[in-house]
């Protein structure tokens, strides 16, 4: 019953000898939706690909659903970076949708009408529906990752991992898969997503990870979502921190707009 959907301990990677995540601790309960965030190189990608098994750890370990990855596979739902997909394999929206049915069918299974309608119905949800035979290299930024959350909708995983879906999307879709996000989480799924826009992170995400290497704060985003720990996360080298830092105080004296 209380069971996390994620839990690390003391996970570590080093590329050649450098290290890229030290000694990451971090609880991911179910119903929630969490915003990866740090500065660029600070190992938020990194972080996703460990826990998938894309990246070896040298040290810590991975628990999803409390079970080694291995065990829970098809209950991971996992939407890498746009720049690390082969744009020109040549497979339809509607492929690409289907593949997320492919995990509970077993070696030798082959996709049958459920399958199929499952897959329009994400389709339908993300608005890809009537550009499920265009091919998937066809596509502008925002639809293509749209067709990949249609991908994970139709997987209908427990827990869901996403790199950057919001990179290279226009207004429209980013409103688009935030709500679709949100209502995932209302679901009673995980959904754990790298970001980098701070403007939008305190209105997206209910809980905020932190993190420059180390996980510098981990929790409910009023509570780690704050001047101080940014300053901590950024090394103050972003403006926008001034900004939060403004606000904040304004909020504090009731002068908030």
């Amino acid at each position: 019953m209380n069971k996390l959907a994620l839990e690390t301990h003391d996970l570590s990677v080093a590329y050649h000898g450098k290290p890229v995540l030290h000694g990451v601790d971090i609880e991911v309960p179910f119903g929630t939706l969490t915003g990866v965030m740090g500065p660029n190189g600070a190992g938020k990608s990194t972080l996703l690909k460990t826990i998938m098994g894309v990246v070896q750890a040298d040290a810590g370990w991975v628990k999803l659903l409390d079970r080694p990855l291995d065990q829970v596979l098809g209950k991971i739902g996992y939407v890498p970076q746009r720049e690390s997909v082969d744009w020109d394999f040549p497979v339809t929206v509607f492929d690409v949708a289907l593949m997320g049915t492919y995990a509970g069918l077993g070696w030798f299974g082959r996709p049958g009408k459920a399958e199929k309608r499952r897959a329009m119905e994400a389709l339908e949800q993300t608005g890809m529906a009537e550009l499920s035979k265009r091919q998937i290299g066809e596509l502008s930024g925002g639809q293509q990752q749209r067709t990949f959350l249609a991908r994970a909708l139709a997987q209908q995983a427990e827990v869901y991992l996403m790199d950057e879906p919001f990179a290279g999307v226009d207004a429209a879709t980013e409103r688009t898969m935030i709500e679709l996000l949100g209502k995932m989480r209302d679901a009673g799924k995980a959904v754990i997503v790298v970001h980098h826009d701070l403007q939008t992170a305190e209105r997206y995400f209910d809980r905020v990870l932190l993190l420059n290497l180390r996980v510098v704060a981990h929790g409910p985003t009023a509570e780690v979502f704050r001047p101080e720990i940014l300053e901590q996360t950024y090394g103050g080298k972003l403006t926008l921190l001034s900004e939060i830092t403004t606000r904040a105080a304004l909020e504090k004296g009731g002068s908030r707009r």
